[in-house]
């Protein structure tokens, strides 16, 4: 029998008052109004609609909503649909456009509200803020949308007339069958070394007596239910949005993709501030490693910015805010920088190139990673899926709660190494980072992990950025481009770039069985021989102008 963790809804707050919202179709949503202290009139207020328990210790609502209070907002918090002590069916990502709606409609209605709301949070909560606005409610007049995306949770698949698409997250249909399986939370544990997969589902849904509707629209293949049946968010009238986007956030490219969608639509362009934070998806901050979330600094570090916001798009506070602010992870320094844009105008890029195909496969430090390209070489490495590389921390959404130091995996026969010179002179990353090269194998798909680390003179190599890419009969040879993300990050004098290369990263990401079956349904799995040409590979970074020295 698989242990299984319940956990339902924590004790009402005494500083809430509950109530129970009808939407359009009867059902009612468990809803809390915080009331700043004192003799107020109606005000603007701050909504987050979650389904992670509004009176949970998870995500401290009662906490957060007296930071808010304290500042003259009300804040109205509400489980969606079908979690916890909301009505209604569990179901993710399909409700909370119109149940978004419904909810404005009630608070305008209600004497502590001016009819101005902005709406707060991360992750579900955060994509929650992009459903509701895909409405048009003229009540909402700014969002904070913090380590989220429109497109979050989305499983990856083949796309027409494309041979590669993003490898695909184990928590992707995970999360259905723990957050999203019914009212409650439950934690229990995947036997990832146990193919198939799927059995292993339901060995959980037999000891918990019942299936999970998320999981089951999923599998084997999604069904794709309208997330947004009033249209896409992008198409809807433009309101003032704060992204909060995390160096080290495992969802963050979903969030970037949401930036560059919004940069293409000139109102949302003019609409959108970036913030751009050394912090993972649970909000662990590269500046403090170690210091949990129930520090004293923690509160003023994650809602300032959305509180200097509101001040401005839902009070009118004659403030000018910058459009761009960013931290510099490594830099000891963690002062928001600002600029017009993203990247900083002064930013270049440089290119370098991975070479040595042969030490590539050795130890590290391995091969070279220079300014020069190196001969038109193969490496050659074999993916065993029964084997897989282990993903770096244990849990992906705390990854600097762990900040794991990287060097061993680099020692494995199917990780490629590649290393630069120590540097002499600090260089600061800003911007983009990007793989451009070409992969083949023998087998009938490829998944291709790229981690750019940084190589302290202890010989520690810890993350910078990464990226990932499935390639579809790769045949070979078949060009590839990984996004690995942006970031902010200063390499020290006397640190050293490095670059490594596998074909997996689990249970982070579903390891290919090497058949080219369903990754849930495989039973057996076949090794496959990998390569990558490393004549045709280049790694292009952006660096601020300032640190241009040695490369």
């Amino acid at each position: 029998m698989i242990p299984v963790q319940r956990t339902g809804p924590g004790p009402l707050s005494p500083d809430a008052r509950q109530h129970m919202v009808r939407m359009r179709d009867g059902v009612r949503l468990a809803t809390d109004v915080y009331l700043p202290a004192g003799p107020v009139g109606p005000g603007p207020v701050v909504l987050t609609r979650l389904p992670y328990d509004k009176c949970g210790e998870y995500t401290f609502m009662p906490r957060v909503a007296a930071y808010f209070t304290a500042r003259g907002y009300t804040m109205v918090v509400q489980d969606v649909r079908g979690k916890f002590r909301s009505e209604g069916e569990t179901l993710l990502f399909v409700n909370e456009a119109y149940d978004g709606h419904d909810t404005l409609d009630w608070i305008v209605q209600q004497e502590w509200s001016d009819g101005v709301v902005g709406m707060w949070g991360d992750s579900y909560y955060g994509f929650t803020q992009w459903a509701a606005a895909s409405t048009g409610h003229p009540a909402l007049r700014a969002i904070a949308p913090r380590v989220t995306g429109t497109r979050l949770g989305e499983l990856p698949g083949p796309v027409p007339g494309q041979r590669t698409h993003d490898v695909e997250m184990g928590v992707a249909r995970f999360y259905p069958l723990s957050m999203f399986h019914d009212r409650d939370i439950l934690e229990w544990e995947l036997d990832w070394t146990r193919r198939p997969y799927a059995a292993r589902v339901e060995e959980f849904f037999e000891a918990v007596g019942s299936r999970s509707a998320s999981y089951d629209v999923w599998f084997p293949h999604p069904v794709n239910l309208r997330r947004f049946p009033a249209g896409h968010p992008f198409d809807a009238p433009a309101v003032p949005v704060l992204m909060t986007i995390g160096w080290w956030d495992n969802c963050a490219p979903w969030q970037w993709h949401d930036h560059r969608e919004l940069q293409r639509r000139p109102a949302w362009a003019r609409n959108e501030y970036l913030l751009l934070e050394a912090i993972d998806h649970e909000n662990n901050s590269h500046f403090s490693l170690g210091v949990p979330n129930t520090d004293a600094s923690f509160l003023p570090r994650y809602l300032d910015p959305a509180v200097e916001f509101f001040d401005v798009f839902l009070r009118g506070k004659d403030t000018v805010l910058p459009r761009v602010r960013w931290q510099l992870a490594g830099s000891g320094d963690p002062s928001w920088r600002s600029c017009s844009s993203w990247p900083p105008v002064s930013a270049y890029e440089i290119v370098v190139h991975p070479a040595g195909a042969a030490a590539a496969v050795s130890d590290v430090p391995g091969g070279t990673l220079g300014s020069e390209p190196g001969p038109a070489e193969t490496a050659v490495w074999t993916h065993d899926a029964a084997d897989p590389v282990p993903s770096p921390a244990a849990d992906a959404f705390s990854f600097l709660a762990e900040h794991p130091d990287e060097r061993l995996l680099g020692n494995r026969p199917d990780v490629l190494v590649f290393t630069g010179p120590p540097r002499t002179t600090p260089l600061d990353l800003a911007g983009p980072i990007r793989l451009d090269t070409a992969v083949g194998s023998d087998g009938p798909e490829m998944d291709l992990f790229a981690r750019l680390l940084d190589v302290a003179p202890d010989g520690s190599a810890r993350l910078i950025a990464r990226g990932q890419q499935t390639i579809l009969s790769p045949g070979t040879s078949c060009p590839v481009t990984l996004d690995l993300g942006h970031t902010g990050y200063r390499l020290a004098a006397g640190h050293a770039l490095r670059l490594t290369l596998s074909s997996s990263d689990a249970p982070e990401f579903v390891p290919a069985p090497g058949t080219g079956e369903h990754r849930w349904l495989a039973v057996k799995t076949i090794p496959n021989q990998q390569r990558i040409h490393l004549g045709d590979t280049r790694l292009t970074l952006t660096a601020l102008a300032a640190s241009k020295g040695d490369s």
